[in-house]
């Protein structure tokens, strides 16, 4: 039975917390934040200090599910203590900041609609992917902009925040290269934050490949977060969902959450170490999809729309 940390127990660390209460194999010891948003499981003893957390349960495994001005340094200081790392999105928001250092090959960035089904079949495959198209359709009220989430500088936009699980799996199975251009138009209206409420984006690289970006989060459409592959042969391939979540597979037989999580906690490796599960990556791989997006928003046009916010 490994013992399990969870640092941050906010919107996305109450998801952690309920799967990993039930993850086989898995003893959630302690949940680590200064001021959590929900509670605790019963009988999980919540901790101020993640540092303090560290000493009293000497974690196995650590999940990381705080803002990316402090995930960074939290899994890195788990790694250093022999922790195995998960980390959620987007870690961290300037490329520059992933610089490599030795105890990131115990940190692993897992986004858990990867472990839809068919995915691993797929990036086990590695084929190439010349073109790819990131859709997203969702809504973000009001109250989702608040503290960290209204800055940019420590939330990032669209791309960092909702996109990057398309857009990540887009990258993974498209050819290495620099970028050899970016179109990119960003829509501000509602104005309750620093962020965007659309993101449009062509990003051509050098290799020939194009990744297309159509990301909007102030929509009543319904949902959908899927990406359009198209690969060398002219297969095409799409992973649809209002997250991915469907995969290869039909939507209406889609994991719910939770099964996407656990499957997520299996693939992590024992010792912290690989094989790597072909849904989980290194540390190190999340520079590119964090350098293709800083890429588009450097050479973006905003427009400010005139409208009211609803």
């Amino acid at each position: 039975m490994r013992r399990v940390l969870l640092i941050g127990c906010g919107e996305v660390g109450a998801k952690h917390a309920d799967a990993l209460t039930c993850a086989d194999g898995l003893d959630l010891v302690a949940i680590a934040d200064p001021s959590p948003v929900v509670k605790p499981p019963p009988g999980v003893p919540l901790v101020s200090s993640w540092e303090t957390a560290m000493k009293e349960y000497a974690p196995d495994v650590v999940v990381v599910a705080t803002p990316p001005g402090s995930a960074l340094p939290a899994a890195r200081a788990a790694a250093r203590a022999s922790a195995a790392v998960l980390v959620e999105k987007p870690t961290a928001i300037a490329p520059a900041d992933l610089e490599p250092v030795e105890e990131d090959r115990r940190i692993f960035v897992a986004f858990q609609p990867h472990f839809a089904p068919g995915l691993a079949w797929l990036l086990s495959q590695c084929p190439t992917a010349r073109r790819a198209a990131v859709r997203l359709v969702c809504r973000r009220d009001r109250g989702y902009y608040r503290d960290w989430r209204t800055r940019y500088a420590t939330a990032g936009g669209i791309l960092h925040q909702q996109a990057i699980h398309g857009l990540a799996l887009a990258l993974r199975l498209m050819p290495q290269g620099p970028i050899r251009s970016s179109t990119a138009v960003v829509y501000r209206v509602r104005q309750w934050s620093e962020s965007e409420d659309r993101v449009t984006a062509t990003i051509v690289f050098e290799t020939g490949a194009v990744l297309t970006v159509d990301a909007r989060v102030d929509s009543d459409e319904p949902r959908c977060h899927d990406v359009a592959l198209q690969f060398d042969g002219g297969q095409e391939l799409y992973v649809r969902g209002r997250n991915l979540e469907a995969g290869l597979g039909r939507p209406h037989s889609a994991p719910d959450d939770r099964a996407l999580r656990l499957a997520m906690y299996r693939a992590l490796p024992a010792d912290g170490a690989g094989p790597l599960h072909p849904c989980l990556f290194p540390l190190s791989e999340l520079r590119r999809p964090l350098e293709v997006i800083d890429h588009a928003y450097r050479n973006a046009r905003t427009v400010h729309e005139a409208r009211t916010a609803s």
